[in-house]
């Protein structure tokens, strides 16, 4: 990951193109401490996070046997992304899938450009959304959260705007077109002002928080430590379809 500041923005950049910017206990821990370090800065009047190559972030490492101390590193991250007392900005160029949404779901406001897409692949490998549900159903349609929870459907930039996942989308054009008079007028708020205004649009999300990040956690340790789970993320490493689909030569 990288980190850069200018202007009042400081740039956190998923760079780890070899697993797609997967979240490992590595980038977790490294974001995690980048955005502490963005909310000390008192130049600093937002975060803009983003990313190198074709996938903003892929979702889990599913090369780290998973834990349930992961997955509350993982609580601990997308709580301290709404805490901050700093906006955070998502820019997104590129495939999101799974916990990769729920980095979307915890920044304040977010734009898609070219090249985005996204999918809840999970119910496809025996998980579900748990953790990432935290920030993300108190923002999502609940009718289309449905859908793609279980269908694990691909959709693109302008659905995510539709259904609440991003804020702004330009699918044919330049993202940071979109993003500039975001950024400009966030910029020009006090660090008071922008600190207790989102305090204000975040209440609900903390709520969430604060009621199911433990519950959520353990669920999530539990669906990655099944068979069905290993069945799926074995199938999905051996670009297989899993045994429980009945006809194994028709992908969806």
């Amino acid at each position: 990951m990288r980190c850069t500041s200018a202007h009042g923005i400081t740039t956190l950049t998923l760079d780890s193109p070899h697993n797609r910017n997967a979240l490992s206990a590595r980038l977790v821990t490294e974001l995690r401490a980048a955005l502490a370090a963005a909310g000390r800065d008192d130049a600093t009047r937002a975060v803009l996070l983003t990313h190198t190559g074709t996938t903003f972030c892929a979702g889990a490492d599913l090369s780290e046997p998973p834990s349930e101390s992961g997955a509350l590193a993982l609580v601990a991250l997308l709580r301290s992304i709404v805490e901050l007392p700093k906006p955070v900005v998502g820019r997104v160029t590129g495939h999101v899938r799974a916990g990769g949404l729920g980095l979307l779901g915890a920044c304040d406001i977010s734009a898609a450009g070219r090249g985005a897409s996204f999918a809840f692949t999970e119910a496809r490998l025996g998980l579900a959304p748990a953790v990432i549900s935290i920030p993300l159903l108190p923002r999502l349609d609940p009718r289309a959260a449905a859908r793609y929870y279980l269908t694990g459907e691909r959709f693109d930039a302008a659905e995510a705007a539709r259904i609440g996942l991003v804020t702004l989308v330009d699918p044919e054009g330049d993202v940071d077109g979109v993003l500039a008079p975001v950024l400009d007028g966030l910029r020009r708020g006090s660090p008071q002002g922008l600190a207790e205004s989102k305090r204000l649009a975040t209440a609900e999300v903390l709520r969430a928080f604060d009621r199911d990040g433990e519950p959520l956690a353990a669920l999530s340790a539990r669906l990655f430590a099944s068979a069905e789970a290993r069945e799926g993320m074995t199938a999905f490493l051996e670009r297989r379809e899993p045994a429980w689909v009945p006809d194994a030569g028709t992908r969806a």
